[in-house]
């Protein structure tokens, strides 16, 4: 299993083993280098730890521990995480600012407990079968293991191709879940109890909020600043993802404040300029006098990179978008940087992305559905977009139209982007395609949502349903953590420490949008700091290229064997006709629409996905381990 997830912590790794336990880590060295070995025991032995990620108030925990008289071996965070669990059991994850997954053997009470960050950084699936458990940061590792099942699961694929992602616990595969976000886990003889400990909380919608506009700007630059700062605590060099956007920008600005020396910064741009911003990624290192790698992917990049892509999200995605990321990731590697600060979370936070403008400008819409001025204003939201240029008012009224006046529907927000995404089920086989829900998204929605949604505001939840589906399940998990790790990458994500989440989602919604003003209190806070056309410049989507990679007739080998009719009509999960219509249609068309887009990349990351977990043979390499060492219960005097 460790074999399989080789790339998360190439530098060390460890197994410990008790009566019918095993428990396993291999080690990213980023805090403390020469005596953080994992697996790691407190300082009575009683409780043993395998842990991915950083908690980033260690130092202060570890002062306030000492203070209780204890003594540690090291001076790494995986010994805090243990000690602190010694001494205040599940209590301790309220303590926690950072991102991690980890597990902790009672080897008294024969118990695991388990738990992950409050947002879904770090990623922890599991498998139970009668009373049988196994764990892995990656499904690949649970793969590995004789006896667990390998199926695509119908229902997990049609939410995929609805909401972008599944809906924790599900994963793609049968019998295999997912901890949820904020959540943690006991397993002992009397089986397995799930509880949650954080939730995202907008049940104010900003209503206690008496302090000025003024007083909050300063407030949260002093909460962002100190976010940064705790996220540069590493034991190696620390660099910074800059996009050309407001967020990347005012992060790095942040770490220059802090750190004034060299700071090393990395940006991908396209050789397709629709889907380019390296004019502001430029502008932006030269502005913060970075030393600044850039350098261009092209779709036949994205292609040749698509199965590797694949291989670590172990999802189908609707977008490329991931594959430039890992070749981002892979640049950062080959400058020797592990840590990678990056602004991820302020569009969710802040209320960033057109989806909020555009359920606004539709609820305005829904009181005259005459207008003719509204869905152009619509069209302004994605200019980037070439159908939305081009399309007559008519085309507009009839794609932004969809259930326009169900406006008291919670769910109102997303539903034009999830009956549009949906479309895309179309190209399922009979098989794969599961009978319609009658109340569509709702059931399957209306699980996760708080028992108060209803009384939050129109923009909390919206918020609500873009962090806790798109933002956890795809933003920081196939394009986020496994594009990074896939290069031994770790990504912090300042924005998402939970105090900043936790003050913005109880700020007045005109502090985050105002009118049609996206990010408004961040965008006061960048002036003077980066670029003034930056700080102006309106939010566009990061895009890659999408049919221009997979449908050309030089594209490569593999991408043409898993389109061909032969292994469409073998793996039976879409319709083959359909397909190959789809792709005549792809190469001969000059403007393809975003349904088609999602749908080819849907098909080919799909079909991959099959072939590379369901149909081929998972072969685990244990010759990759380095460092490697093994802690045996019956002997752990002599061994640790």
């Amino acid at each position: 299993m460790l074999s399989m997830i080789h790339h998360r912590g190439p530098d060390e790794s460890g197994v410990y083993l008790d009566n019918n336990l095993g428990i396993g880590s291999v080690r990213l060295s980023i805090v403390d280098l020469s005596s953080g070995q994992q697996p790691m025991c407190d300082d009575s032995g009683r409780y043993w730890i395998v842990y991915n990620g950083e908690i980033f108030n260690y130092p202060e925990l570890k002062t306030d521990l000492q203070k209780k008289g204890v003594r540690f071996k090291t001076n790494c965070d995986t010994e805090i995480v243990v000690q602190m669990y010694a001494h205040y059991g599940e209590a301790c994850l309220k303590q926690f600012n950072g991102q991690f997954a980890f597990c902790i053997w009672d080897k008294y009470k024969r118990e695991l407990f388990l738990a992950r960050d409050r947002v879904g950084i770090r990623p922890l699936y599991y498998w139970h079968k009668n009373k049988a458990f196994a764990f892995c940061s990656e499904i690949k590792g649970l793969f590995s293991l004789d006896g667990i099942e390998r199926s695509l699961n119908v229902e997990s694929l049609s939410q995929i191709f609805t909401f972008w992602t599944t809906l924790t616990p599900n994963t793609p595969f049968k019998n295999i879940s997912e901890l949820q976000p904020g959540h943690f886990m006991r397993v002992n003889d009397e089986g397995i109890s799930i509880k949650k400990y954080w939730e995202l909380d907008f049940t104010s919608n900003g209503r206690s909020h008496t302090t000025s506009f003024s007083a909050t700007l300063e407030e949260f630059n002093e909460l962002l600043h100190d976010s940064v700062k705790i996220r540069l605590r590493a034991d190696v060099p620390v660099g910074a993802y800059l996009s050309g956007g407001l967020d990347s920008s005012v992060t790095t600005a942040f770490i220059k404040d802090i750190f004034p020396g060299i700071l090393n910064t990395f940006s991908i741009g396209f050789k397709d300029k629709i889907f380019d911003e390296s004019e502001y990624q430029l502008e932006a290192a030269k502005y913060l006098k970075t030393n600044h790698t850039a350098f261009s992917c092209s779709s036949e990049e994205i292609t040749d990179n698509f199965k590797k892509t694949i291989w670590h999200t172990e999802f189908p995605i609707l977008r490329t978008a991931p594959t430039p990321m890992l070749l981002l990731s892979n640049k950062v590697r080959e400058h020797n940087i592990k840590v990678i600060i990056t602004g991820e979370g302020a569009d969710e936070i802040l209320a960033g992305y057109n989806i909020f403008k555009e359920a606004k400008i539709r609820r305005f819409w829904a009181n005259e559905p005459g207008s003719l001025a509204r869905p152009k204003l619509l069209a302004k939201l994605y200019p980037y977009l070439p159908l939305m240029k081009e399309s007559p008012d008519f085309a507009l009224k009839m794609f932004f139209g969809y259930q326009l006046k169900e406006t008291q529907d919670p769910l109102y927000s997303h539903l034009l982007r999830w009956h549009n995404t949906s479309r895309i089920r179309s190209f399922f086989s009979d098989e794969y395609n599961p009978s319609p829900n009658k109340n569509g998204y709702a059931n399957l929605v209306n699980k996760i949502l708080p028992a108060n949604f209803g009384e939050w505001s129109d923009l909390a939840k919206s918020q609500f349903l873009e962090t806790k589906i798109f933002m956890s399940g795809y933003l920081l998990s196939s394009q986020g953590d496994r594009m990074s790790m896939g290069n031994s990458v770790e990504g912090r994500y300042p924005f998402l420490d939970h105090r900043v989440i936790e003050f913005c989602s109880k700020l007045p919604e005109n502090y985050k949008l105002n009118g049609l003003n996206e990010k408004f209190l961040l965008k006061k806070l960048s002036l003077g700091r980066i670029p003034a056309s930056i700080s102006a410049r309106p939010k566009q989507a990061y895009r890659a290229p999408i049919s221009d990679s997979f449908c050309k007739l030089n594209s490569p080998e593999s991408i043409q064997e898993i389109l061909s009719q032969e292994s469409l009509k073998s793996f039976g999960i879409f319709d083959p006709a359909k397909v190959e219509k789809l792709i005549t249609n792809l190469r001969l068309l000059k403007t393809i629409s975003e349904i088609d887009q999602m749908a080819i990349a849907g098909i080919v990351s799909t079909q991959l996905v099959y072939k590379m977990f369901v149909k081929d043979t998972i072969k685990p390499n244990i010759c990759c381990l380095n460092n490697y060492r093994l802690i045996e219960e019956s002997n752990v005097a002599k061994c640790y």
